[in-house]
């Protein structure tokens, strides 16, 4: 069923309000986890994560300056980045906490040239790769769960497995592609 462009506009707005409270929910999440022993074997599937949220925060950062999001997206779009930053954060602290050097996010123009941003025409362009993204992001932290040995971190995963999939579900709705009838989508 398709939708008048303002009612998804009005969904987009509406959704990043909502969602805006499972990013705090994130940040708080990685913040209890400061306290927590990182085991070395950890600090991998960590930076691994923390530039899987560099990538996400740079895709909305560029879409967003690009011109081609109408005002109700862009909205949604600083949201979801809100949320990859609180996530950046937690990962970051959990890995200076353990000695390491947190992951350094790549140029804008990497990310350009990797992302192929430069590509996007329009806003449908921009949703369909950040549907995309949030799908893969969505992916790769439930399937680091298992290679976690702390049990506080598979609990932090999981927590930002959880708000890829709402970035996803919200993402794939706007764009107006019906629910997969497949279960498992993530993983």
């Amino acid at each position: 069923m398709n939708e008048p462009k303002g009612d998804r506009r009005k969904f987009l707005a509406r959704a990043g309000i909502a969602t805006l409270g499972v990013g705090t929910a994130s940040l708080f999440a990685g913040t209890a986890m400061s306290a927590t022993t990182v085991r070395p074997s950890d600090v991998g599937v960590i930076q691994t994560a923390l530039a899987l949220e560099h990538e996400g925060i740079a895709a909305y950062r560029i879409a967003g300056k690009s011109g081609l999001l109408s005002p109700g997206t862009l909205k949604l779009a600083l949201v979801f980045m809100g949320h990859h930053q609180a996530h950046r954060d937690s990962l970051a602290k959990l890995v200076a906490t353990a000695g390491g050097k947190p992951a350094e996010p790549k140029t804008d123009s990497q990310y350009i040239a990797e992302l192929k941003l430069g590509s996007l025409k329009s806003e449908a362009d921009v949703v369909a790769l950040a549907t995309m993204l949030e799908r893969g992001a969505a992916s790769a932290y439930f399937g680091q769960i298992t290679a976690l040995k702390d049990p506080g971190l598979a609990k932090l995963f999981a927590s930002i497995s959880a708000d890829e999939a709402i970035h996803w579900t919200t993402l794939n709705n706007a764009a107006g592609t019906p629910i997969p009838t497949a279960a498992y989508v993530f993983g």
